[in-house]
């Protein structure tokens, strides 16, 4: 007797990778919209170059859905031609609403899913469709992702501590009110390998720039940077009752310099003392 062929995974299951990936995707490069009647569409636009993913979300997508071309003058190109994928159905729209695909304007309340998800996979797709990956200027290695959600942000630099032990502390810029997070070295190679793992769904271009980062050899002579103090109340009580910097940092294991920095901060007020 044949064995019952293994049934399909629920649409936007996020603890399957391909649905994690697409569900990042969309919160930060899709569009949610309503009317009157529960009339409303989900609309995806992207460069024309990365139209495969938009095929492998209809794919994945058992509804009904439609992949067009336009080309247009921009600010950045006299003519650039972008793919958008466009979805009607309610059920579908109504689904991605609940997991924290927001109607109208959202760059700032997404949130990730509040459901098992796969964590890394939701990640890349979020890094595919707001960050960047590849080389700077000088030729280090980077990964990076622009947002202007707290919730996403901090839960990246969550992720990036877990995995390779980077503190990163957010900040707007007071320009546009964006977190600019970045990653470079060997820490943007260890979070490029984890989440452009090999078989998984993510644009192309992006993919191929992760899997070169693995060639960067760090430049002999170049200095490694000491990680980040995180300080605590204790520590920095044993800092300020210290007689000297020296029995400070011995006591601490930190060096002078990181403790007479730390100290000049509390004693003027620049950094109050830790909860």
């Amino acid at each position: 007797m044949a064995e019952p062929e293994p049934s399909a995974p629920q649409f936007m299951d996020l603890s399957v990778p391909e649905y994690a990936y697409m569900f990042g995707f969309l919160q930060a490069d899709g569009h949610l919209s309503q009317q009157s009647r529960d009339r409303g569409r989900l609309a995806v636009e992207i460069s024309a170059r990365g139209i495969h993913i938009l095929h492998e979300f209809q794919r994945l997508t058992p509804y009904n859905s439609s992949i067009r071309e336009r080309t247009r003058s921009t600010n950045f190109a006299e003519t650039h031609t972008s793919a958008i994928w466009t979805l009607h159905c309610l059920e579908a729209r109504t689904k991605l609403n609940e997991l924290g695909l927001p109607y109208g304007r959202k760059s700032k309340t997404i949130t990730p899913p509040r459901v098992e998800f796969s964590r890394r996979d939701y990640l890349r797709g979020v890094i595919d469709a707001d960050g960047a990956v590849g080389y700077t200027g000088q030729g280090l290695p980077f990964i990076s992702l622009t947002t202007a959600s707290t919730a996403v942000g901090v839960y990246l630099c969550r992720y990036a501590r877990q995995l390779v032990g980077v503190e990163r502390l957010i900040k707007r810029n007071a320009r546009d009110g964006i977190y600019n997070i970045l990653y470079t070295k060997k820490t943007a190679m260890g979070l490029a390998m984890d989440l452009y793992y090999p078989g998984c769904l993510a644009l192309e271009r992006k993919r191929t720039a992760a899997d070169s980062l693995a060639a960067w050899v760090r430049p002999a002579g170049m200095k490694i940077k000491p990680p980040r103090i995180r300080w605590t109340r204790e520590m920095d009580k044993v800092l300020l009752a210290a007689p000297t910097l020296a029995h400070a940092a011995a006591e601490l294991n930190h060096s002078q310099s990181a403790c007479q920095v730390r100290r000049w901060k509390l004693t003027h007020g620049l950094a109050p003392l830790r909860e």
